[in-house]
């Protein structure tokens, strides 16, 4: 209120001969030009943010008026009225309506203050739009002009009979330079485009030319072709030793490596200036991208000499690069805290950049986590889970495929990686969990805006186990379920295959969908060959290979966004997260770590990770609170899932402390169900007379901290429709206002379990 009352009050430290300008109107605007013709006033003469110019009110006022000295960087001044200003905007405005193919538009303005503020009114009178009549094209190079007709349709935006547009005309510039630059045209600028405009008619029509001059004292353009490449490694401190290594390859590309570290036949997969091929920009901008894309040089730059005879036309390219460190080592740690529970992570990362000298890079993870229970005492003796993971991850720029040589590095730098890794989680009193994976993958880019990634196979080991004590708790209630789930050994040989669609967008503004399905297959193979192999059954009659069950189980998810611009920073972005696994064959269910959870900071915000379903469960049907606060984290899951977003986003400061803030307002909506009837979650099973009754409902508003290379954000999720109740009373948002008694009837069923209404959030990115 203090903000709000403060922008409200602004005109009290102005001086009587000023005035604020509070609102600015165009009048006889096309809706299609508003935005663009807004942005041509002045800023210095538009309506302050109130929240911005609220923040600079309350930081540089004194005794009633502005600071003059001692002014903090905070918040906005205020915009006062300038005649000049409004002026100039007048002007611009005109001058873009008449790139617009409005050439007769009159612009006025009229400003009107009262009371200290000021409102401004731009009216324009556009007149007749003028379409283009006739286009023609003036060309002296017989080769520039052939090649002109030839990619003209593929580019071009001039129509005869369309609107005029200054936009169009510079676009085909661009496009001629691109196309120019692409086949062979070193030399060419942009300079030597040029168009006449001839609107001297009574039909509100143009006819418009197009000029490809030729160089000054020249009778034509002239094509060069690539020669040699000259690849030049600097040292890591920029600087060059005596020492080198020296190698050609493939008899065109003269490596200089003075860093002594990289293998020359390697890296030359990566350069796309070929010899004898045209000079082509295209092909230097893939060399630059993909040299890049190793991450093992921090600085590139390419350059062309031309040749000493010049009746040949020859450009030599000269790459020059700087690497990063070969090996680093990054530590990283994060203080946790929600609901009665909180903890701290310590991770540590070494980094080999360049293994085996062609930018191998090999990673080794160590991880350490720890959560207390607040609920359940102090220090140590509260402890509620650790979790241990290590990891390495090795990983070749590369398709490593026997019997195949595929080259893939056009569109993107495939990659093949070999990972293992190895998870310790143990949960008091409850639960021990020992997890070992093996795996190979490889990811390639189709295009710019289809990504692969396929794990052909993946190996994994898990011993789960239960506290002796917790385990016969679970059997005296009846909880097998949750028992056959989490206490058992198996072995897994599987395959995953992930396709991704227009991820190159995702920090655009524009109009787009976006894809992503991820298919998880285990036990097929072995399922096929248990017979021939013959595999024996253990006293469970599930067959077994090296004396332990394997899994056999199907499992897809698809993850599908629609982006849609309003217009500058504003956006609507729309999600839908459904995902269905399913057990068979030798598996009756899922293995714990396969099944889904709902809730968190990327799903239904309102609820924590892992609260949220499945079906109407609602845990007060767990016999006593020991076992309840234990099953906390195993007795929500599913192997279906339903998640969706509706997310509004938007700027509100272009610098708050050296960042960019941005809100978001949102609704999320999803939950879980069993495939089958469970008794150990009743209510949870899938039914579709039932599922859309289902739905967990919440809402709420962020906000999001942009410093450029990642994004803080912070969401509050309040939940407006919650399942675990019946009838009228999932709709849960009535008791907000009455809470404390709600929150006492909660506790009474199922404590240790707190009901909260709001969830907060904290997390690095968007959520999706």
């Amino acid at each position: 209120m203090l903000l709000i009352l403060s922008g409200c009050s602004a005109t009290r430290y102005l001086n009587d001969d000023q005035a604020l300008v509070k609102k600015v109107n165009l009048v006889g605007i096309n809706k299609e030009y508003e935005e663009k013709v807004y942005s041509y006033v002045q800023k210095d003469v538009r309506p302050n943010s109130r929240f911005n110019l609220a923040l600079y009110n309350l930081v540089n006022t004194r005794h009633g008026k502005y600071r003059t000295d001692k002014i903090r960087k905070i918040g906005e001044a205020p915009n006062i009225l300038d005649s000049s200003l409004v002026e100039i905007s007048r002007v611009q405005i005109e001058k873009y309506l008449q790139t617009k193919g409005f050439f007769k538009a009159k612009v006025t303005s009229d400003i009107e203050v009262k009371d200290k503020k000021a409102y401004l009114t731009f009216t324009a009178d556009k007149g007749p739009l003028f379409r283009v009549r006739n286009f023609t094209y003036v060309i002296p190079d017989s080769a520039v002009k052939k090649l002109y007709e030839a990619n003209r349709q593929s580019f071009t935006h001039i129509r005869e009979n369309k609107r005029y547009d200054a936009d169009t005309l510079a676009y085909e510039r661009e496009q001629i330079y691109q196309m120019m630059k692409d086949h062979g045209y070193y030399d060419y600028l942009r300079q030597y485009v040029r168009f006449s405009v001839d609107s001297n008619l009574n039909s509100s029509q143009a006819d418009l030319k197009l000029f490809i001059d030729n160089p000054p004292g020249k009778e034509h353009h002239q094509v060069y072709t690539i020669n040699n490449t000259y690849f030049m490694i600097h040292d890591t401190d920029g600087k060059n030793h005596r020492h080198s290594d020296s190698t050609v390859v493939d008899s065109q590309y003269h490596f200089v490596d003075y860093s002594t570290r990289f293998s020359s036949r390697k890296l030359s997969k990566y350069i796309f200036l070929k010899k004898g091929d045209l000079y082509n920009t295209t092909n230097e901008s893939l060399t630059y991208n993909r040299l890049y894309e190793l991450n093992v040089f921090k600085n590139l730059a390419i350059t062309y000499n031309k040749s000493a005879d010049s009746t040949l036309h020859e450009l030599d390219p000269s790459i020059e690069a700087t690497p990063l460190k070969r090996m680093s080592n990054r530590i990283e740690g994060e203080y946790t805290f929600n609901s009665g529970r909180s903890g701290f992570n310590i991770g540590d990362t070494y980094t080999n950049r360049n293994l085996f000298r062609g930018a191998e890079q090999l990673e080794i993870k160590f991880k350490y986590g720890i959560l207390f229970d607040n609920l359940a005492g102090k220090a140590f003796s509260s402890v509620y889970n650790r979790d241990l993971e290590l990891g390495a991850k090795l990983t070749f720029p590369r398709l490593i495929i026997p019997f195949f040589n595929l080259d893939m590095n056009r569109n993107g730098v495939p990659h093949t990686t070999i990972s293992s890794s190895v998870q310790l989680f143990d949960q008091r009193s409850a639960f021990k969990n020992r997890i070992f994976i093996n795996s190979i993958s490889y990811d390639w880019v189709e295009t710019q805006y289809k990504l692969h990634s396929l794990t052909p196979i993946s190996l994994e080991y898990r011993n789960g186990s239960f506290d002796p004590a917790f385990r016969d708790s679970l059997q005296k209630q009846g909880y097998e379920l949750y028992i056959r789930t989490n206490d058992r050994r198996y072995f897994s040989v599987g395959s995953q295959y992930t396709f991704t669609y227009n991820a190159i967008r995702l920090l655009t503004y524009d109009n787009f969908l976006y894809a992503k399905v991820n298919i998880d297959a285990a036990g097929n193979l072995i399922g096929l060959l248990s017979r021939g192999l013959g595999l024996k059954r253990d006293a469970n009659g599930d067959r077994t290979i090296f004396g332990l069950p394997y899994l056999q189980y199907v499992k897809t998810e698809l993850d599908l966004r629609y982006y849609l611009s309003l217009g500058g920073e504003k956006q609507l972005v729309m999600r839908l997260n459904p995902g269905v696994g399913y057990p068979y064959g030798n598996s009756e269910i899922l293995p714990f770590e396969k099944n889904f959870y709902a809730g968190g900071s990327s799903g239904v915000r309102a609820w924590q990770a892992r609260t949220l379903g499945p079906g109407n469960y609602n845990r007060s049907v767990i016999a006593d609170e020991d076992t309840r606060r234990n099953l906390r984290g195993l007795d929500q899951l599913g192997e279906i899932k339903l998640e969706g977003n509706l997310e509004y986003r938007f700027k509100i400061l272009n610098n708050l402390l050296g960042a960019k803030l941005k809100g978001a307002t949102f609704t999320d909506f999803g939950n879980l169900w069993r495939v089958r009837e469970t008794a150990d979650n009743p209510g949870g099973e899938f039914k579709f007379n039932k599922f859309l009754g289902q739905l967990a409902i919440g809402a709420g508003a962020g906000l999001r901290f942009d410093l450029e290379y990642f994004v803080l954000r912070f969401d509050a999720g309040i939940k407006v429709k919650d399942p675990q109740f019946t009838g009228k009373d999932q709709y849960v948002l009535k008791y907000f206002f009455n809470s404390k008694e709600f929150k006492e009837r909660y506790a009474q069923t199922n404590a240790p379990d707190r009901y909260n209404f709001i969830q907060y959030n904290f997390g690095i990115g968007m959520p999706f």
